[in-house]
């Protein structure tokens, strides 16, 4: 990537304010072909944008020189009005100049490539423009902060002591070594091993933050699922009608509870049927139940208490029940580890105890953690790899150390993909692919 690209930076359409942002070897000579002449670098300064004998805008100019920008190479962003027709002419004299526009995410690979950015820093900074709620934030900003890669710096440092053990044993067995000097490698891989356990077994916690937590309402029809999934996003979302199985796929919505992103699904209910659209519903009611995280298993009063939602529900997931307007009490009970409430969304009775419960279950299976969160299931992946590398090594470590000392490079291959320390083409563009222009 030697040539000088621009994009915009900005949402598209009208504002007051529109960015256009260069990167290359060429913003001097682009700025001069524009009229500003070559501003000093890091200052604001104002200029009127020429182009071909016309004035384009009046703009504000910042220049910044290689390597202390964002890239790393020559950048420039021009600060113009943000009228449409504004952006339009610019950009065709930016074209016409000779730059290309920018590819999706080719600012921040650019800073990759020229060691501004690991691989895990450049995807916080996606996450960080996607962020909709302040844990997803909290977490990106961490990421961005190198959270993330100095805790595989720390696998990388153990992985690399263990192997020069090893390769001491190979290289120089009839010098004066230590005898058994694999051996001594063993300790370093137990507690490498049991950091790796720990990183992986954190339920998925970064993953969930980033993409939301799933909440799956399932129950009996005219259970009361869709009014109460109404009042949870506080918007006329689902139809509800006294008639059985109005509902008849799953219906997702958005929300935020406790600073975290919810993913909030009303499904069919569930029941067996001769009409084969509502056991399609019924068919993928259960299917995105038992992907949840969490399923609220709505009960009304007369349900039967073998319901078919009960093979669905597992401990630690919670049975509210509903219509507590009407004055009965005769809800199905649940299993011992299920807990219970008691809501009525028409008049709103439980319904704060039933949002402060939410927030504390998101929060327990959210927050915490000895480790930063794996963000992505490529990360997981590979520390996957990385943790089977490791075990095969310490079965080798006497036996065989030629072996373990290629087990540990594997590992150490593994590990280096997760930050870009092996600039593999495939893993670049499964980085970057998902990045806005002009990021």
């Amino acid at each position: 990537m030697t040539d000088t690209v621009f994009a915009l930076a900005t949402p598209p359409g009208r504002g007051a304010v529109a960015v256009i942002r260069l990167s290359g070897a060429d913003c001097d000579r682009v700025l001069a072909d524009l009229g500003t002449g070559c501003p000093p670098a890091r200052k604001a300064v104002v200029r009127d944008l020429r182009h071909d004998g016309r004035k384009l805008d009046q703009a504000l100019v910042l220049r910044f020189k290689a390597p202390n920008s964002y890239t790393g190479e020559d950048c420039v962003e021009l600060h113009l009005h943000g009228g449409r027709a504004v952006v339009e002419g610019v950009s065709d004299a930016l074209a016409a100049l000779g730059i290309r526009p920018a590819e999706p995410g080719e600012f921040t690979r650019r800073a990759f490539e020229n060691g501004k950015l690991d691989l895990t820093q450049a995807e916080a900074v996606a996450d960080l423009i996607d962020a909709e709620t302040s844990e997803q934030t909290a977490q990106a900003l961490g990421q961005l902060g190198g959270a993330l890669a100095e805790v595989y710096g720390g696998f990388r440092r153990d992985l690399l002591t263990a192997l020069a053990l090893v390769e001491a044993e190979i290289d120089f067995p009839d010098e004066d070594v230590p005898d058994a000097l694999a051996q001594r490698a063993a300790p370093v891989l137990s507690g490498l091993e049991a950091d790796l356990e720990v990183a992986l077994a954190d339920g998925q916690r970064g993953e969930r933050i980033r993409d939301g937590y799933r909440i799956v309402l399932i129950g009996e029809t005219n259970a009361g699922k869709s009014s109460l999934f109404n009042a949870l996003v506080s918007r006329e979302a689902a139809i509800v009608t006294p008639i059985a199985g109005t509902t008849r796929d799953v219906l997702d919505a958005t929300l935020t509870l406790g600073g975290y992103a919810v993913t909030l699904s009303d499904t069919a209910g569930l029941r067996e049927s001769d009409d084969p659209v509502e056991a399609e519903g019924v068919r993928r009611a259960r299917a995105r139940a038992q992907a949840a995280d969490l399923r609220l298993w709505v009960v009304a009063p007369g349900d039967p208490v073998d319901g078919p939602a009960l093979d669905l529900v597992r401990s630690g997931d919670l049975r509210v029940c509903t219509k507590a307007d009407l004055g009965r009490t005769d809800w199905p009970e649940g299993g011992a580890e299920v807990h219970s409430l008691v809501v009525s969304p028409t008049d709103r009775t439980g319904m704060d105890q039933l949002d402060r419960w939410l927030a504390e279950r998101l929060a327990n299976d959210l927050s915490g953690g000895d480790f930063p969160a794996l963000t992505r299931a490529r990360h997981r992946r590979r520390l996957q790899d990385v943790l089977a590398a490791v075990q095969a090594a310490q079965g080798r470590l006497s036996s065989a150390p030629e072996l373990a000392g290629e087990d540990l490079r594997r590992a150490a291959d593994a590990l280096a993909r997760i930050t870009g320390e092996i600039g593999v083409e495939e893993v670049l563009g499964e980085v970057f692919a998902s990045f806005c222009i002009g990021k």
